[in-house]
């Protein structure tokens, strides 16, 4: 049931494990994945399940888990179960100047729209602490549709919720970014007028 996975990355040195390996962290796993900020519409059945397809990873403090702009190391997602991940975006060439967008903690989902599509990754992960994650790979994701395509769905289904609602914030937020141009420009407009 647990692909070894080569499209998981090699984190600290150590190769991924199977997720289903450590009890304790498979649970901790389940658990996480129906709490948000994960994927609320999970049963535990379901959760453990995923779970059966899962890597465990871990990355020592300041490595990378995702790499901005990567258009190789696609293939794959990751739940944060313990430590803490910044999240940072920057101008292609101009890496010095990454700004942080957030930091995210247990229960975060990094990676699922590569995971689903297989473009290059739109942000850069940093770990802040030593990270724990359980990684799904699209090997594992395929393997999970062939052999649960129920447990499946759902989590398509949830995954997809999660990046609809990350769209609709970044719409919100670009609405905020128009009215603010729009009155900068007014004052600069009233300036000139008065100069």
């Amino acid at each position: 049931m647990n692909p070894t996975d080569s499209q998981l990355p090699a984190a600290a040195g150590l190769h991924p494990r199977s997720l289903e390996r450590f009890p304790e962290l498979a649970q901790s796993a389940a658990d996480l994945l129906r709490k948000p900020p994960a994927l609320l519409g999970l049963s535990e059945a379901d959760a453990r399940c995923v779970g059966g397809f899962m890597q465990l990873l871990d990355y020592a403090k300041g490595a990378t888990l995702l790499r901005e702009h990567d258009s190789v190391a696609t293939g794959y997602m990751l739940l944060v179960l313990s430590g803490e991940v910044s999240v940072e975006t920057a101008a292609p060439g101009h890496e010095s100047e990454a700004v942080t967008i957030s930091s995210l903690g247990a229960g975060s989902l990094l990676g699922e729209m590569s995971l689903l599509d297989g473009e290059p990754r739109s942000t850069q992960c940093t770990a802040i602490s030593p990270v724990q994650c359980a990684g799904l790979s699209r090997q594992g994701l395929d393997q999970l549709i062939v052999q649960q395509p129920l447990v499946a769905a759902r989590l398509l289904a949830e995954v997809a919720s999660i990046i609809a609602n990350r769209l609709r914030a970044l719409s919100d937020q670009l609405r905020l970014y128009g009215q603010l141009t729009a009155s900068m420009q007014r004052e600069i407009d009233r300036l000139k007028a008065r100069a």
